[in-house]
């Protein structure tokens, strides 16, 4: 192409700037410039193939331009070190997307770990076109020349990435967190004109506008026009965007640098090759464009992170939740593809091994005659006013029966005048935004203002059933040779269930576990895949797995096939599932952020899911050090749970407990013992995790004394603690009681004064909180707290309770809601069982002493005599039990049969007083 082909054009716009601005300025170099970049990209030796990502238009020109060059050679903007996982892609259904995964960066920040990258490939799309070409036809080497996947994450800033919104639905979720890779990003980043743009074209979304006024009108367009036209709008946006510039230059020195390396090594004919990049890098202005550029740039070496990867399931939702396009966008281009080979007769290219579609015939495909080279198609295609496409009412009404058959399977009350009510609002929306002919957009508006008068929670919105109808949204699958060791490992272990687990639908297996023993290993590996797919994937529906216990039966859904993506991504992390738990429970208790409840839970899983008595030991030694450098105790409830079921696991096996739990139990009493003045006294400690540690300080105490713990300790923790919270302090009491420093008596005086003062009634609640904490440290206090909560029901004053009530229920709910149950229990046990018996009633806590019964004298002797010489410990002994200190009065000694016998034969005393060394 010579230089006077494109000067008309630009003294053109150059004139037209002028006059839109009263002076040559900004807005003159601007669009000169983009004239500029068309010619010097046309120019250039190497055949540039500009594309859009997900664009039907440049399928359809990959695709006639690859049955009419023929190329031996073709490049590719792509990460590549993804070049060897693409073979796979005969194994799979489209869409899929390429990914390179990293779990432990060596050379990147720590934080961003675990680090992936996607490429997601859809049918419709050029890139795909290309690759089928190139990997079914002899003799054609296909070279992805964009920076690696290292690269990616070396040029991106050290920032802290904000974290993923939720997606809508799991098919939008497919793609998870990684960093998506596409090919031709074209759009303005350029908020003006973007708002520009939409608003003068009457669309809400820049995938509509760019489905209207670029891939229609170049979807039947020649190629030098298409190209030109590409080119044109790529420089047009990279002369406004402001922003990742210096890295979208970077990309391009790495591209120009890779195929001039290429070139050099092979000794390829530039004229056979072709060059496949976005329109936005084919406006390129770096020193290195072109093969005659001969301006050096220097290639960074990659990190030493090891990289895995592979294919993963993607669908139109992901890849239009991932890269900001218009819900459907994705599905619309899928239908203008399909609808574009019938109406041009162009054959696509499709990789042997795939399932064929409608319209993909196969067979060998005849080179075209190369069209002739035009000048300039831009001045034509600029200055003529777009082609507007005729009304084609069988389509649209097609769509508008057909989406009325959809809305009432989906629930709504559609009817025929809905259809037709669709099919006139079409064509007018269509009239109000310029278009001659309704567009799948149009139809989506006309078909929600139509039908979608009410919406239902739960049901399919008329814009979903639009997308269906259009397309759908279409999920990729990855197929069993595609898949990584593990994931074929899981299949080919779960292949004795008999289901087809590929499948995306739920399916129901039923596992007689007590006559097919040979599913025994079906029912192990699935209780794993339960731990570590989502819990949608595989669901028990009968059955349980706990420490010393196994179901004889399961029945599990299982939807491992729509899930497939968890699936791989674990294949990632190991050959085996069992290699990959271990790993992750070491990884968990090994993590700066590790807890002891954390590491009690790892041990559980171990011995569930592995049953590695060796694991758990080394997992147990772990926790054994997390709760010794724990400064808080607000998992303490966590651990005393986990603690209490892995001890009560560990005394019904053969081998007792190991060594790490009596470690744990010593190393807990001191820690705990430690740490309870500080944390009754804490206010932002609450109420239950001071409650766990007199749970594991009471219920550990034989186990731990009888390891070398001190009692002492306990005492002098208690002794030391003073809260002033209510519930604390009630807390406070229980444990006093149960220690023997404070009688029932003297907490029932306690808790009577409180209800008889008026300014405490209000924190009652409070302090009854703190005694139902109680309930699992102390059980013994359960009838007392009875009493209390009866007590406060009969004496207090409506105008006191009634108010009072609220509270009361809300704090029990909010504080001890899994201890009322026991507390129920217990009031049944105290209360009459039936109405009648109620009325007659008296309670234990008001029923007048029974008089003891007149016991015989206590007979005499030396016992006697020694109790009555010291009766210190009697009296004590009796004050805890609540009785008087009464000594009974004592009878005639016992037993002067045996003392007379003994008299009268000394002998045998004698002897046995000799034998017996005198103290």
């Amino acid at each position: 192409m010579t230089e006077p082909q494109f000067s008309a054009l630009r003294d053109q716009l150059t004139t037209a700037a002028t006059q839109f601005a009263g002076a040559p300025g900004a807005a003159a170099d601007i669009l000169t410039g983009i004239v500029d970049d068309v010619d010097r990209a046309l120019r250039e030796e190497l055949e540039i193939f500009p594309v859009c990502h997900h664009s039907p238009a440049s399928a359809l020109a990959m695709a006639r331009r690859l049955h009419e060059k023929r190329p031996s050679v073709i490049y590719l903007e792509l990460c590549e070190d993804l070049r060897p996982i693409l073979d796979e892609l005969r194994n799979c259904k489209l869409p899929v997307a390429v990914q390179a995964w990293a779990g432990e960066p060596d050379g990147l920040p720590k934080e961003w770990a675990p680090l992936s990258v996607v490429a997601p490939i859809t049918e419709a799309s050029a890139e795909y076109q290309a690759i089928a070409y190139a990997l079914d036809t002899p003799g054609v080497e296909l070279v992805l020349v964009d920076r690696s996947t290292d690269h990616v994450f070396q040029w991106t800033p050290a920032e802290p990435a904000e974290p993923a919104e939720p997606q809508d639905s799991a098919e939008a979720a497919l793609h998870g967190d990684a960093v998506g890779i596409e090919i031709g990003d074209m759009r303005p980043h350029f908020a003006e004109l973007e708002q520009h743009l939409l608003h003068h074209g009457k669309v809400r979304h820049w995938s509509e506008w760019w489905d209207q006024y670029v891939e229609q009108p170049l979807a039947g367009a020649d190629y030098d026009t298409y190209r030109q036209v590409m080119v044109l709008i790529g420089s047009l946006f990279r002369r406004l965007r402001r922003t990742d510039l210096d890295r979208d230059e970077d990309r391009e020195r790495y591209m120009w640098t890779r195929m001039r390396e290429h070139l050099a090594t092979t000794g390829a004919d530039p004229a056979n090759c072709l060059y496949i990049c976005g329109a936005f890098h084919a406006a390129s202005r770096v020193e290195q464009f072109g093969l005659a550029a001969t301006a050096p740039y220097e290639i960074t070496p990659r990190s030493a992170t090891a990289w895995q990867y592979g294919l993963i399931p993607s669908s139109h939702s992901a890849i239009e939740a991932q890269f900001g396009l218009a819900s459907g966008s994705v599905s619309i281009a899928a239908a203008t593809w399909s609808k574009g080979l019938r109406r041009n007769g162009i054959k696509p290219f499709q990789l042997s091994g795939q399932p064929a579609k409608s319209g993909a015939r196969r067979g060998k495909v005849q080179p075209l005659p190369a069209a002739p080279v035009s000048a300039d198609k831009l001045s034509g295609f600029l200055s003529s006013p777009p082609q507007l496409d005729v009304l084609d009412e069988a389509e649209l009404l097609e769509w508008s029966v057909d989406i009325v058959r959809l809305a009432r399977r989906n629930g709504y009350l559609a009817s025929t005048a809905d259809a037709i009510a669709v099919y006139e609002t079409s064509i007018l929306l269509a009239g109000m935004r310029n278009r001659a002919r309704p567009t799948p957009y149009d139809f989506q508006d006309a078909a929600i203002t139509c039908i979608e008068k009410d919406h239902t929670p739960g049901r399919r919105d008329v814009r979903r059933l639009c997308e269906i109808l259009l397309g759908g949204d279409r999920i990729g699958q990855v197929g069993y040779a595609a898949l990584p060791p593990l994931a074929q490992d899981v299949l080919d272990r779960l292949a004795p269930l008999g289901l087809d687990l590929n499948k995306r639908t739920v399916q129901r297996c039923l596992l007689d576990l007590h006559t097919d023993k040979h599913l025994q290993p079906c029912s192990d590996l699935l209780w794993i895949l339960r731990r570590l797919l989502p819990a949608e994937a595989v669901r028990p529906i009968m059955g349980a797995r706990t420490l010393g216990e196994r179901s004889i039966q399961e029945s599990w859904d299982l939807a491992i096939g729509k899930h497939q993506r968890a699936l791989v991504q674990i294949g990632y992390e190991g050959v085996t599932l069992e290699q990959v738990l271990e790993q992750r429970l070491r990884r968990a208790v090994n993590d700066p952020d590790a807890t002891a409840a954390a590491a009690l839970a790892a041990v559980e899983d171990a011995l569930l899911y592995l049953g590695s008595t060796r694991l758990a030991d080394e997992l147990g030694a772990r926790a054994v050090e997390l709760l010794a450098a724990e400064r808080s105790v607000d998992d303490a409830p966590e651990v005393l749970r986990r603690i209490r079921l892995l001890l009560n696991y560990f005394r019904s096996t053969e081998d007792g407990l190991p060594d790490w739990c009596g470690k744990f139990v010593t190393a807990g009493y001191a820690h705990y013992c430690t740490l309870l003045p500080t944390a009754f006294a804490d206010e932002d400690t609450g109420v239950r995790p001071v409650a766990a540690m007199l749970g594991f300080l009471f219920g550990m105490e034989n186990l731990a004394l009888s390891l070398g713990c001190d009692h002492t300790q306990l005492e002098l923790a208690v002794l030391q603690s003073h809260p002033e919270a209510p519930a604390k302090v009630a807390l406070l009491w229980a444990t006093r009681y149960q220690l023997g420093l404070l009688t029932l008596p003297e907490l029932r005086i306690r808790c009577d004064d409180m209800l008889a003062n008026p300014l405490v009634v209000p924190a009652f609640p409070q302090y009854l909180s703190g005694f139902i904490q109680a309930m699992d440290p102390v059980p013994t206090l359960k009838p007392f707290i009875v009493e209390v909560l009866s007590k406060a029901f009969g004496r207090l004053p409506d105008s006191v309770l009634l108010p009072w009530l609220p509270k009361l229920i809300t704090t029990l709910k909010g504080q001890a809601a899994e201890l009322i149950p026991s507390l129920t229990r217990e009031a049944g046990r105290t209360f009459p069982a039936t109405l009648p018996a109620l009325e007659s009633w008296v309670p234990p806590w008001l029923a007048a002493p029974k008089p003891l019964a007149a016991l015989p004298a206590t007979s005499g002797g030396p016992a006697t005599e020694l109790l009555r010489t010291h009766p210190a410990t009697c009296d004590v002994l009796a004050a805890l039990l609540g009785y008087d200190r009464t000594w009974q009065a004592s009878g005639p000694a016992a037993g002067t049969a045996v003392t007379a016998l003994l008299d009268k034969h000394p002998a045998t005393a004698a002897a046995l007083a000799a034998l017996v060394p005198s103290t």
